[in-house]
Order: structure tokens, then C-alpha cells, then sequence
């Protein structure tokens, strides 16, 4: 099976005549299908599409990792680009939740989906909401909730819903990665992975059965995370005999660079205009 992917969004481009903003959108070819995870933080993914060669009319699936505005703030800009042709949408329900970013010392920030669902309605979306892996294709999967089960990860304390009853910690049961099984092995394509990278993997093993590992492509949030944390991650990685690692966005320059080093040739930068293709 022949995979292609294709970074639509990132927080920095691969050449001169794309987009990059704070955030991320995946497009994923595959199995005859063409899946878009994420759709960036606003302008630059429907863009890109223009000089990246690609029509956004042939996307057939959208998947949302979860639900904050750099990963959710492009979807006008797509759907527009359809002509309001319908498309689903693959979300977890709480993508929907009032999201907000409560750092010390600085003013709440509402960081959820920037539009009204009845306005991406009209544009042509159709949500599934579930909780449950969906899948896409014979290949192509989302893994649905990530269960928490190293003692290493856990998601950002700064992260809040606001509720009726006051500010709940978002505990991101929303994060959730496609998986794509292919001759190599499992690619998993993460979002943020709030819920944990490693977390991640070992429930996308558990899902498909399968237990090599390919290639780990997206974000892995470790920007704010400890040196200790890095080298658990990358330790974990080498565990579970990740071979390639192409991540980005969220996962922080100087992860991102200790992880450049450690895996050398087998790490692949990954900005917008990025394409990974796998036989």
C-alpha cells in the first residue's frame, strides 16, 4: 500500500512560497482515500493547498486531533474552498468544549474552535462525534480516546474548560491520532498528543495488533516539557522500535533538535510543504 503525506500547516514552511502559522493540518493519501487531520490555526492551510497542488474538493474525510484553534481555525477556510460540498467531520465530542489557556501571570485566553458549529454546518461540515476509533479505510483509523498508562505524561495543568460550576481542568479526553497500517508498519499521525505520545503508541498497538512502529509524523507537545520527560519519550520511542521520526509544531525546537540528533538519518523535518511517501 502507498501512503503519501503531505504537512498543509505548520509553524514554519519547507520553501519560500507557502504559509507557515502556529499550528497544523495533515493531509493523508491513502487506500484511494484522502484524509485531512487538522486544518491549522487559520489562513494558511487553505492556501497552501493552492501551490501544494492540491483541491480541497477531493479531501473525502476531515479528522480532528482535538479541539483547540490551531488545529480547528482553518476549517472555514477549507469548507469554503468546497463550495459547501458536505464532508465529515471525525471528532471527539469534547472538541466542542469551551476551551481556555489559564497560564500564571497572564489573562485567561479562549483557545477552543473559533466558529459557531451551525456556521461550519451551513459551509458543508457533518460531525461524527464519538468517543470510539473510527475506521476510515482497510488501513486508515483514528484511535479515538488515548488511555493514560505511563507514569511520565500527563496534560498541561494550564489547561482549563470553563463549565456552568466554574473552571474543570481539561483532562483533553478529545486528543486523539490517526493510525495508518502499512508493509513497514504502523505510521501514527499525532495532533498535539496531549494525552501523550507514548500513550498514544501503545494504544495504537493495542488497536491494530500490530506492533512495529514505522514512523511517528506530528506534534508531540513537549515544548514545555522537562529535559527528563524528553529523554523518557525518546527512550520509550526506541522501546517500542519507532524507526523513523518526523514531528514537529507542538513538540518544542529543542526536543525537536535532541531528537534530530538521536535519530539522525531516520528523522525527517517536517513543516508545511513537507511530503513523506511510503511503498
Amino acid at each position: 500500500m502507498a501512503l503519501r503525506i503531505t504537512t498543509l500547516s505548520e509553524n514554519a514552511v519547507a520553501h519560500g512560497d507557502l504559509l507557515g502559522e502556529w499550528g497544523l493540518s495533515i493531509l493523508v493519501e491513502a487506500d484511494d482515500a484522502t484524509v485531512l487531520l487538522d486544518a491549522g490555526a487559520s489562513i494558511s492551510a487553505a492556501f497552501n493547498t493552492v501551490n501544494l497542488e492540491i483541491d480541497p474538493v477531493k479531501i473525502d474525510k476531515i479528522v480532528l486531533s482535538h479541539g483547540h484553534s490551531d488545529h480547528t481555525g482553518g476549517l472555514r477556510d477549507l469548507l469554503k474552498k468546497r463550495n459547501k460540498e458536505e464532508i465529515e467531520i471525525i471528532a471527539h465530542p469534547d472538541v466542542w468544549a469551551p476551551k481556555y489557556s489559564r497560564r500564571k501571570d497572564k489573562p485567561e485566553r479562549f483557545i477552543g474552535i473559533p466558529f459557531q458549529r451551525l456556521e461550519l454546518e451551513y459551509l458543508g461540515a457533518r460531525f461524527n462525534l464519538t468517543s470510539q476509533p473510527v475506521h476510515i479505510t482497510g488501513s486508515i483509523m483514528t484511535t479515538g480516546e488515548v488511555p493514560a498508562v505511563t507514569d511520565f505524561e500527563q496534560v498541561e495543568s494550564y489547561l482549563y474548560v470553563k463549565t456552568d460550576s466554574g473552571w474543570q481542568p481539561d483532562k483533553l479526553l478529545d486528543d486523539q491520532a490517526l493510525i495508518v497500517k502499512t508493509d513497514a508498519g504502523l505510521v501514527v499521525i499525532l495532533g498535539c498528543a496531549h494525552r501523550g505520545a507514548v500513550n498514544t503508541l501503545y494504544h495504537a498497538r493495542k488497536l491494530t495488533g500490530v506492533e512495529k512502529i514505522h514512523m511517528v509524523v506530528g506534534g508531540c507537545h513537549l515544548m514545555d516539557a522537562s529535559e527528563e520527560r524528553v529523554w523518557q519519550t525518546i527512550a520509550a520511542f526506541r522501546e517500542l522500535g519507532v524507526e523513523k521520526v518526523s514531528v514537529s509544531h507542538c513538540t518544542g525546537m529543542s526536543p525537536i533538535a535532541t531528537m534530530a540528533h538521536e535519530f539522525g538519518d531516520n528523522f525527517i523535518f517536517n513543516n508545511a510543504g513537507t511530503v513523506i511517501e511510503i511503498d
